[in-house]
């Protein structure tokens, strides 16, 4: 899998600039800049991990949330959208080696943390035949962990907010001049610092790691011109 997403995101950077060039100087200023989506999204992590001391992978539960976005068009064909939405992710390691505290190998339970990643994408917009219009994109993304909790192993666990970059393919159908059906599929390469305390399991346990949570985004929605 993380090589088909890699192999797209290369695509996605090689392609030629020729399609800019084909934007009409002359473009028609008749054409309504904003539309708006409401979708549903099944959030996919695609996790590893690198865990000092107790060593082990990470897993990460996958989650389906609705999502709200906006797009503004600067051309027929080129766009900005931003993505909103909130995620809640239960976490636990995975083989994890204990024995420095008495145990064995184990997974263990980190609880659940809630993941707010407002993103932002640069798209490129095209209609192929009528009604059908396909895309692609790719942007920043800066997502925020809160309310970390539910810790039946551990004391606690903190996670540093982190950047990550989106890619993004997908197509509208257009019912009528307004409105629209929509698919669209982002991989997310995202990247968080990440604290253990494990304290309550012995004295001045603390446990870093680096966690790549690469979230993959799948969302069918309806949307609106205006």
């Amino acid at each position: 899998m993380k090589k088909l997403v890699f192999t797209f995101f290369i695509a996605l950077l090689a392609i030629p600039s020729v399609l800019l060039a084909q934007e009409n100087d002359n473009n028609s200023e008749d054409f309504s800049r904003w539309q708006v989506r409401v979708r549903g999204v099944a959030v996919i992590p695609d996790p590893s991990a690198t865990i000092e001391a107790i060593g082990g992978d990470v897993d990460i539960s996958d989650s389906f949330i609705p999502e709200l976005d906006f797009t503004y068009f600067f051309t027929e064909n080129l766009a900005v959208e931003l993505i909103l939405g909130t995620t809640k992710h239960e976490v636990h390691t995975v083989g994890s080696d204990l024995s420095p505290i008495g145990g064995g190998i184990a997974d263990v339970d980190l609880g659940e943390v809630w993941l707010l990643p407002p993103t932002l994408n640069l798209q490129y917009h095209r209609e192929v035949f009528k009604n059908f219009k396909p895309y692609i994109g790719a942007g920043v993304n800066y997502t925020i962990f809160y309310d970390a909790d539910d810790f039946t192993t551990v004391k606690s666990v903190s996670y540093d907010n982190a950047f990550g970059i989106s890619t993004q393919i997908g197509f509208d159908y257009m019912f009528t001049d307004k409105f629209f059906f929509n698919v669209d599929f982002k991989y997310i390469f995202l990247k968080a610092d990440v604290e253990v305390d494990a304290s309550n399991l012995a004295d001045n346990l603390s446990i870093p790691a680096e966690v790549e949570i690469n979230p993959m985004l799948l969302g069918f929605g309806v949307g609106m011109k205006f």
